[in-house]
């Protein structure tokens, strides 16, 4: 979800389109992602925009549709870890602390030296 909604302001539709990739001979497919271009008849002011349009400048701005995706993923993280418990002000040290005794038990756990 989030990646699509960054990939939509980074190369909005009405802007832009995608052109395949050579395709190497012998495959059926290109390995290569499709590449985004201008689209034909662009006006210079909107390749202006769209020149500036950059994951540095968006998370910079930080508009309020991004901040609201982040933390509808930070909460479906903390309860994938069954974290009933997460606000999105949680302090990191906390969960970096959670984490850390998570990958430690799961360390003991590999190595044999856990004990119930």
């Amino acid at each position: 979800m989030i990646n699509d909604l960054r990939e939509n302001w980074l190369n909005p539709p009405e802007w832009t389109h995608k052109v395949s990739e050579v395709m190497p001979l012998g495959l059926d497919k290109s390995p290569y992602p499709d590449r985004v271009e201008p689209k034909p008849g662009i006006t210079e002011v909107d390749l202006k925009a769209l020149q500036k349009r950059t994951l540095t400048n968006l998370y910079n701005a930080k508009p309020a549709w991004l901040s609201m995706a982040h933390q509808q993923l930070d909460q479906a993280v903390a309860a994938a870890y069954g974290w009933t418990d997460y606000t999105p002000v949680r302090p990191d040290d906390e969960i970096l602390k959670r984490l850390l005794a998570l990958n430690l038990a799961r360390s003991a756990i590999i190595s044999g030296s856990y004990h119930l």
